[in-house]
């Protein structure tokens, strides 16, 4: 079978690691199924793997992918939600099991045209969603969902500020916050970013560290070191930064003054639980926001994530793997 894997790492140069080529066909064991996928996403965690962060080489080769969608062997319809753990070790919580991993940490991922799941991670493909919107949902709109709602705690009527609006966390927390009732502001560094935030559901979108009208409940915080002054200046006291990633960098100034004398609250998070990851199904159908994608084919795979790297992507990148 087709499958994008990494067989090599560096951090300099981490497409240099990626390859196309052949696998072998995974097989389905007890507790697990196979997937013919149909849909994949790519991912920034795709690229930490290539450069070596975070995960181990002694796991190389594997093959990319954390989310997708398809048909499993007996003809289901289905979506892959991607946290693999026991939520017994995290209190119920299987985002703190000390062993979660997401899929491609520790067993092969969903770029390739077969994968092989455990059965908790398979769940129905609602029919109002396509196979390549499906594939957008594990990582990013997961995410979202739980920085918002859960870690956050936010409810309609308040105000969230959500950095860095063209990502795929961030443009799914502006939609998906805009689809819950609260108001919306983000920024993005090109007048066309701004425009796609607003276009998502922002009620306004301004230059990165713009000076806001008034201070926020809350801050959506994945860019780091660039915007992590603006994050703590926008909120109001008492509020929180709700932190799920650091792509410019995981070391800036922590400012703690300001931190302790205006009672901020920063507050990390990582994927989502299966209950959260339906009860984001359930907004989406109720609400009619969809995941904004952009197809390309299996082919296409190493210049998406050129594209990824460069910051030139709006949405999510899907890989339809019958192009």
């Amino acid at each position: 079978m087709r499958a994008a894997i990494a067989v090599s790492q560096n951090p300099d140069d981490p497409l240099s690691g990626l390859t196309l080529s052949e696998a072998a066909e995974p097989e389905a064991r007890p507790g697990w199924t196979r997937i013919t996928v149909r849909a994949a996403s790519l991912n920034p965690h795709d690229v930490w793997t290539l450069r070596g962060v975070g995960h181990p080489a002694e796991r190389i080769p594997m093959i990319l992918g954390c989310d997708g969608a398809g048909v499993t062997d007996d003809g289901r319809d289905v979506l892959i939600y991607p946290v693999m753990g026991d939520p017994g070790r995290g209190a119920s919580d299987v985002t703190l099991d000390p062993q979660r991993a997401l899929l491609s940490e520790t067993v092969n991922g969903s770029l390739a045209d077969h994968v092989v799941v455990p059965d908790e991670c398979v769940v129905p493909k609602p029919e109002w969603l396509s196979f390549a919107e499906a594939a957008a949902l594990g990582i990013v709109w997961g995410t979202a969902y739980r920085m918002l709602f859960t870690r956050a705690g936010l409810r309609p009527g308040r105000t969230v500020l959500v950095q860095g609006a063209s990502g795929g966390v961030a443009s799914a927390a502006i939609a998906l916050a805009h689809a819950a009732g609260l108001r919306v502001w983000s920024t993005a560094r090109s007048e066309a970013k701004r425009e796609f935030a607003l276009a998502c559901g922002a009620d306004a979108a301004f230059e990165p560290g713009a000076r806001l009208p008034e201070r926020v409940d809350a801050v959506i915080e994945t860019v780091g070191e660039a915007s992590w002054a603006h994050s703590l200046r926008s909120l109001r006291p008492g509020g929180a930064i709700v932190v799920a990633g650091a792509t410019s960098g995981a070391m800036p100034p922590a400012d703690l003054q300001r931190v302790f004398f205006q009672q901020l609250s920063v507050i990390g998070s990582t994927g989502c639980t299966r209950a959260e990851f339906e009860a984001m199904l359930r907004l989406l159908e109720v609400s009619g926001v969809r995941p904004h994608v952009e197809t390309i084919p299996f082919a296409g795979i190493p210049d998406g994530y050129r594209r990824l790297i460069a910051g030139e992507v709006l949405g999510k990148l899907v890989v339809d793997l019958a192009l």
